[in-house]
Parts: structure tokens; C-alpha cells; sequence
């Protein structure tokens, strides 16, 4: 039985940033992984190019039960950090929009994951892949059984992330060990994720599929302003992602697709175009589909021959486009998974389980969910080095 006194399991962002920073405090580190390469789901991010973090990442940017527990681990290693970091490896990046941070080039998200492996290597951690963790118990040590034999440690951390694309090898395995050791788990659905909607709201939006707009999405408390997207199957685009991890079923989602116009904009048209009718005006303020589209649930006719009352009315249904969604399309498609271990369970300064010491969970396995833009990427940072600190 190979001895450490670290293992980690899950070999993202998360596992190999702790995995790393335990190694450079001179522990003995494992980290697990199974599918056959480690960083999965960092390859893929942001297109290739991986939005690793977030100059504007902050605590109320993210989604938790409570929503204070991210605060001490963004505090103690923050964005600043991480630039740090990737500058020293030479990773070109740029600032894309809304503070996001991307690196340069194609594909160059594997300079992330590379950067990672290379630390972890500076550190003397071990990293093992295609490893599948069949059982793990605990006495003094934790003993984990894999499908390369049997390992123990002093310490497990659990960074194997959710259920977001399955495809990449996610699974449920981070809420089994949770189970396995008492700890709750705040309901899990998924995040980021675009919406479906029925047939009868489908009708009128299926043909504009591919069709993009400038909005405001609002669900609950959160409203977003970013692109929205139609698709075959209803709506996704930055600013539907966004929403979704707010959006509850049976509620609907508030829709601005005027988001810089006053409420008088449609009668201001009328003055200037009396005889132009609504779907012209229309098409001046939004593409021409899309107007043709909102238009056929507007009075008809030229503007000019409508009292002002009712081309204000007319604004202020689309500044308040209600939508009820049916549902997503689901973890396949979803960027993150939102909930996870219960934060009440944990330590906040080390992600250490209180009933289970020794027993760590960081990243998308704990119920922190930020907002799309490299603000997931940041959590997985943060609680990676919070844990790095005292596995």
C-alpha cells in the first residue's frame, strides 16, 4: 500500500491548483484522475482559449445557500493571484468583455492545464490518470481503493467537480462521498445551462434560431445585460446562461429587448415617421427578424394612425417580455452545476470537512456557483488554495 499524505481526486482546476500548493509545503501528493487526461473540462472552456478568471470576482457574484461562505477564500487568494501566476509561465491573455480574462491563441487553453502540471511537477506531486476510485474508508488514514491498487493518506480532497457535461466523464461521485461521511448536500440542477421552452412559445421562436440580441434578462432578484441567443429548442446566449442559474421552474423569465430605450421611444418614432408602420420602426431598433417576429404581438398598422398611450404600452411590453420557461437542457449542456456540499458543513478557511477531518471538498463539488465569465474558474482557485494550505 503506497503511502502519501495528500491525496487528491479530480485532476482540474481545482485538484491540481490545491494539489500544488500542499506539494510546495513540502507534503507527499496524489492526485487521482480518471479519465485519461487531466484538465478535461479546462481544454474546452471559453472555446479553447479558457476565460481563467475574472477582474471583477467578487463574493456577491456568486450563488450559494450561504452566501457568505466564498468571502474568505476569494479574499486570501484573489484574481491578482492568479494573473500572477499565469504572467509567470508566459500565457498570453486579454481582457475579452465585462472583465473577463482569456488566454490568447487557439486552443491555448491547454497552456493552462500545462501550467498546472508544471507546478504540480516543480512540487513533487504524483499525477495518476485513467485511475478509477472504486472504495474509500477511514481510521487513522484514509485508505483509497482504485482500479491501480490501494493508496492511503493522512488527508482526501474531494475535486471531482458536478454533474456538468457528463460527456467529459462527470458524475455524482463527489455527493456519494459526501453521503458516505454525513454530509448534506444542497439540491443540485443545473447552471449556466440554455432554456427550453413549449411548443406553443416555440412556434414564433424556432424560426429564428441562430438569430442574436443585445438584452436585459431578468430572473428573481438577478438581471443580466448581455446577448441573448434563439435556438431550436428556445433561448440561450450569455445573458439566458446567466439567468438560468437564478431561474426556478414554473417561474418566467423578464425580457428587455430594449434595454437603452425609454418607454416613449416607439411615440418619439411616430413624430419622425408617421407613416411608417410599427414592424419598420421596429426593425430600426432590432434586427429585422426579430422585430417582424415581436411585432405580429403588437397593435397593427402605421404608427402615426396609434395615440401614444398605446405605442407606450407597446414599449413596455417588450422592456417586459415575459417568458415561462419549461425547463433546460440539462446537465449535457450545462456549464456548471449549481448547489452542491452543504458550505454549512464545511470550514470556510480550509473547505475541511467538520465532521470529517481530513476530509476536503473545493471547487464545483460545494455549493459556490459563479456567475459565467471565468468567475467558476476563480472558485476553483480560491478553494484549491484555501485546501492547498492544510491538506
Amino acid at each position: 500500500m503506497a503511502a502519501y499524505d495528500s491525496i487528491v481526486v479530480g485532476a482540474g482546476a481545482a485538484g491540481l491548483y490545491a494539489a500544488f500548493h500542499a506539494g510546495r509545503r513540502g507534503r507527499r501528493v496524489l492526485v487521482l484522475e480518471h479519465n485519461g487526461e487531466p484538465g478535461a473540462k479546462i481544454v474546452i472552456s471559453g472555446g479553447g482559449r479558457c476565460n481563467f478568471t475574472n477582474l471583477h470576482a467578487a463574493p456577491e457574484r456568486f450563488l450559494s445557500a450561504n452566501p457568505h461562505f466564498a468571502r474568505s477564500a476569494l479574499a486570501r487568494h484573489t484574481q491578482a493571484d492568479v494573473i500572477a501566476l499565469v504572467r509567470k509561465h508566459g500565457v498570453a491573455f486579454n481582457e475579452k468583455t465585462l472583465g473577463q480574462l482569456f488566454c490568447e491563441g487557439p486552443r491555448s487553453s491547454r497552456k493552462i492545464v500545462r501550467l498546472l502540471l508544471d507546478e504540480c511537477a516543480a512540487a513533487g506531486v504524483e499525477v495518476r490518470t485513467g485511475v478509477r476510485v472504486n472504495a474509500v474508508r477511514r481510521s487513522e488514514r484514509f485508505t483509497v481503493e482504485t482500479s491501480a491498487g490501494v493508496f492511503e493518506s493522512e488527508t482526501l480532497t474531494i475535486a471531482t467537480g458536478g454533474l456538468s457535461i457528463p460527456k467529459l466523464g462527470a458524475s455524482g461521485f463527489a455527493f456519494d462521498i459526501a453521503a458516505q461521511f454525513g454530509l448534506p448536500v444542497v439540491r443540485l440542477r443545473p447552471g449556466l445551462v440554455p432554456l427550453t421552452f413549449a411548443e406553443g412559445d416555440l412556434s414564433w421562436m424556432r424560426p429564428l434560431s441562430g438569430v442574436s440580441a443585445d438584452i436585459a434578462a431578468r430572473a428573481g432578484k438577478a438581471t443580466f445585460r448581455e446577448a441573448a441567443l434563439f435556438t431550436h429548442r428556445g433561448l440561450s446566449g450569455p445573458a439566458i446562461l446567466q439567468v438560468s442559474s437564478y431561474w426556478t421552474p414554473g417561474e418566467t423569465v423578464v425580457l428587455d429587448w430594449l434595454p437603452d430605450a425609454a418607454d416613449d421611444i416607439l411615440a418619439a418614432r411616430k413624430r419622425e415617421r408617421p407613416k411608417a408602420q410599427l414592424k419598420s420602426v421596429l426593425s430600426e431598433l432590432l434586427s429585422e427578424r426579430l422585430a417582424a417576429a415581436l411585432a405580429e404581438r403588437l397593435p397593427q398598422g402605421a404608427v402615426g394612425d396609434m395615440k401614444d398611450a398605446a405605442l407606450i404600452e407597446a414599449a413596455r411590453m417588450l422592456k417586459n417580455f415575459r417568458l415561462t420557461p419549461v425547463g433546460t437542457e440539462g446537465y449535457a449542456k450545462a456549464e456548471v452545476t449549481v448547489g452542491g456540499v452543504d458550505t454549512n458543513a464545511l470550514s470556510q478557511q480550509t473547505m475541511q470537512a467538520r465532521a470529517a477531518p481530513g476530509l476536503f471538498f473545493i471547487g464545483e463539488a460545494v455549493d459556490v456557483t459563479g456567475w459565467l465569465g471565468g468567475y467558476n474558474f476563480q472558485w476553483a482557485w480560491s478553494s484549491g488554495w484555501a485546501a492547498g494550505q492544510a491538506i
